[in-house]
């Protein structure tokens, strides 16, 4: 390995203008996903090189920044602060702009009304004794068996948490128990499934945030560190509770306050589960370019996991299906198949949240997704009956409950069968799905069921034995 000879900035003023270029270092390798040792063995230096470089305490010779410029895929960002920070040991410089403080970037849609935690919960919901739970860690222990507060007990904390005022100058304590109770109530609201009790959990979660937000924000106080593994989930649970409703605006703001959580954090697999989301709305929104890239950007966040890569794959499969790109959807499809059958003990301890089964179940729900789209798109019938292989594979995936997951996917079964021209078929599967839900327009299986309804109404089709289902579904998707 070559070692870094470069000096050691001379004075204050040059090691505050190294400093900076080893913020934008460290942020890029960390979105690249490398360690300072990887990073360090591909452009030839030790990883105490990178360390040094990073905390600024070394010059980085301009030659050393375009390497790793064009290494992390940092688009010209490193070789510019590199030169800013050679200028900036040249002259006196003005007083920096601070920072983008994630706490106060942006405003944020607003604090649901106050009220008793139990009755903002989803209905019957008990806490988890312990943590790990159902894939949520706790942000301070990680995997290790944590005891998680009775509900009265963890109620009372969080009450005490949110009760934190805009004025508030001491320092209060932010004990454990609390941590425990906000990361198993989160636990909890991440298993709503059906639309009263997303209701009540997407109340919890943002109130909950605010809080947070309140805590984060006091002065000189550690708490940005300490909340922001568990912030970047609660924001993206809050982002996804909202897309589920069709709030896309502000599962929006939301998700993107995730991303700046997950990047101060290092949680890669919030990171990944935001842009998870983002591309399935930017698809929802027909923007299927940006749904496209927000599935490639899930690889470059996560390089050389397994995991991350067939959920890249997928996204971006549904992006293309959605604008007919019937061999790019097709090459991603094959692609994201070829991970999961890859992925195993590695790719669970990565992703806690992901086990190798459900991994599969969430790929193959967006490849079905994927088949069905370029079926509706192309008129291609083979496609429809691939999608129908695909929903049936992730059903049999499904764990016990999972109530709202299956409704979505009868209703895409339907519609693959509306696809591959058997509208009989579609209506027979959707009219039992009216018979057992209520559907809310605006939501995902909302939008499902009106897909299904402009297939069945087209313009010309003669299918007297099905108008009256046909009717029955305009009412509940109107």
């Amino acid at each position: 390995m070559t070692e870094l000879t470069d000096s050691a900035p001379a004075d204050a003023r040059g090691v505050q203008a190294w400093r900076s270029f080893g913020v934008r270092l460290r942020h890029w390798r960390r979105r690249a996903g490398l360690t300072q040792a990887q990073v360090g063995a591909r452009v030839g230096y030790d990883h105490t090189a990178i360390s040094k470089l990073e905390h600024g305490s070394r010059r980085t010779p301009l030659p050393l920044a375009r390497r790793l410029d064009h290494l992390l895929g940092a688009g010209g960002d490193l070789v510019t602060a590199c030169e800013e920070a050679a200028a900036g040991e040249r002259v006196e410089p003005a007083a920096p702009a601070p920072l983008p403080d994630p706490v106060r970037q942006g405003p944020l849609p607003g604090e649901p009304a106050g009220g008793a935690l139990t009755a903002m919960l989803p209905p019957a919901a008990v806490l988890p004794r312990r943590l790990p739970a159902y894939g949520v860690l706790c942000p301070v222990h990680g995997r290790a068996d944590c005891a998680v507060p009775e509900l009265a007990d963890a109620a009372a904390l969080h009450a005490r948490f949110c009760s934190l005022g805009p004025d508030t100058l001491a320092r209060p304590a932010l004990d454990t128990d609390t941590v425990h109770a906000l990361t198993a109530l989160l636990a909890v609201c991440l298993r709503a499934d059906d639309e009263h009790a997303w209701q009540g959990a997407t109340a919890v979660v943002e109130r909950t945030l605010h809080a947070m937000l309140r805590w984060m924000d006091l002065p000189a106080a550690p708490y940005q560190r300490q909340l922001a593994p568990l912030a970047a989930e609660y924001a993206q649970s809050a982002g996804s509770l909202r897309l589920l409703w069709g709030r896309n605006g502000t599962a929006m703001a939301w998700l993107d306050r995730s991303l700046v959580w997950a990047s101060m954090a290092g949680h890669i697999g919030a990171h990944v589960a935001a842009l998870i989301d983002m591309s399935t709305l930017a698809r929802q929104e027909g923007d299927d370019a940006s749904a496209v890239a927000y599935g490639a950007a899930i690889r470059r966040e996560a390089a050389g996991r397994l995991w991350a890569g067939a959920l890249s794959d997928a996204a971006q499969a549904r992006g293309h299906a959605v604008r007919g790109d019937t061999g790019r959807a097709l090459h991603h499809i094959g692609l994201a198949r070829s991970q999961v059958e890859r992925a195993g003990d590695r790719d669970e301890a990565e992703a806690p949240w992901l086990s190798v089964a459900s991994l599969r179940l969430r790929t193959e729900s967006v490849v079905a997704g994927a088949l069905r789209d370029l079926a509706a798109v192309t008129g291609q019938r083979r496609f429809a009956f691939r999608a129908l292989d695909a929903i049936g594979t992730a059903t049999r995936l499904l764990p016990p409950g999972m109530r709202s997951a299956r409704m979505l996917f009868l209703a895409r079964t339907a519609d693959a069968y509306a696809c591959a021209g058997e509208p009989v078929a579609a209506s027979a599967v959707a009219g039992h799905l009216l018979d057992s839900t209520e559907v809310h327009p605006s939501s995902v299986l909302g939008k499902e069921l009106r897909g299904l309804h402009g297939r069945l109404a087209a313009p010309g089709a003669d299918r007297p034995e099905i108008d009256d289902f046909v009717r029955r579904l305009a009412a509940a998707v109107r």
